[in-house]
């Protein structure tokens, strides 16, 4: 029997896309049997993984972005400042406080969410086992200290997410076992490999990556730098990405990770991606192990196959 895995990737609201693919999924009996998520992808997956419903997931969410955090803790001032160009969150933190690097070393706060908020923001996870959850899951995050990345199937699903959606500058790290902890999109956008951990034997991956294409030119040395941990990061993501049999891509592109505001939208364009690939899905889960282990290795050494 096939065993089917999703691999969530990171990229804030961008991130609610993956919503949508569940609801299609969902609808079209298409059982998921593990989930790995990366950032947002860790929260939306660790609640299906909850749940067991992208309805209720989809309810959950919008509740939260509505009710709470549009209205609370700073997130309008977050929007203003995050969401006029698309530079990286890194950049545009450094943008908000008025000056560069001179400025973030005298920084006394190691985030701009302190710990006590980010606690009350992470509130809406439930705290309960990773190994209570109806579905196998795991969420990835980046060690600060081994610059490893972590992928985690067991242990408080509150603190895993949060761990993995740790946002640099943004979010303080998260101190967990011997692990300080950061966004796993500081490694790996789409977790594709290590869904297959869970016992899967058909990825499929989303990716929610913003464009990689500026029409700005950079203006000084740190933007020239940032510029370029930005380019090596996408062609890292686009290498791992290899490890997927199928991705699906939202057209999400174009938002911020701020966007929350579009919820709705974003999440529509999940559903419409997924049914484009509908017929990719169907076809997938019907390949017998050995062509797609033969398919699948093909890949990873660039060679040419055929369907």
């Amino acid at each position: 029997m096939a065993r089917f895995g999703l691999a969530l990737g990171g990229g804030g609201a961008r991130g609610l896309a993956h919503i949508g693919v569940l609801k299609v999924l969902d609808a079209e009996n298409i059982r998921v049997h593990a989930i790995t998520g990366c950032s947002m992808g860790a929260v939306v997956g660790g609640l299906y993984a909850y749940f067991g419903n992208a309805q209720r997931v989809e309810k959950y969410i919008l509740d939260i972005v509505e009710n709470l955090l549009i209205h609370s803790m700073s997130y309008e001032k977050l929007i203003k400042v995050f969401n006029t160009t698309p530079k990286t969150v890194f950049e545009q933190f450094v943008d908000y406080i008025g000056i560069r690097i001179q400025a973030v070393r005298a920084l006394n706060r190691i985030s701009y969410i302190d710990e006590e908020t980010t606690k009350k923001i992470f509130e809406c996870i439930p705290d309960v086992p990773v190994e209570s959850l109806a579905i196998p899951y795991s969420a990835i995050a980046t060690d600060l200290l081994s610059g490893e990345e972590i992928n985690f199937t067991k242990g408080n699903l509150r603190e895993i997410v949060r761990a993995s959606s740790a946002i640099p500058g943004i979010f303080p790290p998260v101190q967990y076992h011997t692990y300080y902890l950061v966004d796993g999109s500081a490694s790996e956008s789409v977790p594709a490999g290590k869904v297959r951990e869970l016992g899967v034997d058909r990825v499929v991956g989303v990716d929610v990556t913003r464009s990689l294409k500026s029409a700005t030119m950079p203006q000084n040395a740190y933007e020239v730098l940032y510029r370029t941990e930005d380019i090596t990061i996408h062609h890292l993501s686009q290498l791992r990405m290899q490890e997927a049999d199928l991705l699906i891509r939202p057209k999400v592109q174009a938002y911020q990770w701020t966007d929350f505001r579009h919820a709705r939208t974003i999440i529509n364009a999940g559903e419409e991606a997924t049914r484009e690939s509908l017929s990719a899905i169907r076809k997938l889960l019907k390949r017998n192990r050995f062509s797609l282990r033969v398919w699948y290795y093909a890949k990873k050494l660039g060679v040419n196959h055929t369907e």
